[in-house]
């Protein structure tokens, strides 16, 4: 039975901060979508594309307006939205903006310079269980159907792996959809480096991202 009414998956406009993720991973290639509300009303987002073999894929930008009551996030250069089309069962997460190249993710943690390169995403996330408590919030597993789009070409996901999590409260959260720390990764790395002192940085397990140790 699901304890969390459909009015959760909304804004919670009167706690003092809010954080979404989405996760995705395949043995090619895996990626993660932070958003966060600060206190201040302001939004921090986060995107990253690992591929094997090849550089990562990295947004990172603080301090951004949302359009209305929703989740769409507009800045120079930037476009993101977070959809909710059923409650827990079908969100719509697609973005299109510059991302930064890197060839070393510790770059993410600092001025992450790199060469910037057009991307696009259009994503449709479809439960496959229904939602589980994690702290001040709750997770949800699903699969993700849909393409990004880069200079190199499109790449399409297919039922892929996913996971999604949703947290209102004072804050301070990992940035990830589980408080656990990996014991054991299977060496995909990302990071993000958000307003204030705030980072994340987090590896791929089985179970999808999680804190790095």
């Amino acid at each position: 039975m699901n304890e969390f009414p459909a009015v959760d998956e909304r804004r919670h406009a009167d706690s003092p901060a809010e954080e979404w993720t989405f996760s995705f991973w395949n043995p090619a290639l895996a990626g993660h979508v932070l958003v966060t509300r600060r206190a201040d009303g302001l939004f921090d987002y986060g995107w990253g594309l690992w591929r094997r073999d090849r550089g990562l894929l990295h947004v990172a930008e603080t301090g951004i307006r949302s359009r209305g009551d929703g989740l769409l996030l507009k800045s120079p250069g930037l476009w993101a939205e977070l959809v909710c089309d059923d409650p827990f069962g079908q969100w719509t997460v697609g973005n299109e903006t510059h991302a930064v190249e890197l060839d070393d993710v510790d770059e993410a943690l600092g001025r992450a310079y790199g060469i910037a390169v057009p991307i696009a995403s259009d994503l449709e996330w479809y439960a496959v269980s229904g939602p589980e408590s994690i702290t001040d919030g709750y997770r949800q597993n699903g699969v993700v159907h849909g393409v990004i789009e880069t200079e190199e070409g499109e790449l399409t996901l297919s039922e892929v792996s996913a996971s999604r999590s949703h947290r209102w409260g004072d804050g301070g959260w990992c940035g990830t959809d589980s408080d656990e720390i990996a014991v054991a990764h299977l060496g995909a790395r990302l990071a993000f480096r958000l307003s204030g002192e705030r980072s994340v940085d987090v590896v791929l397990t089985p179970a999808g991202w999680r804190r790095r140790e």
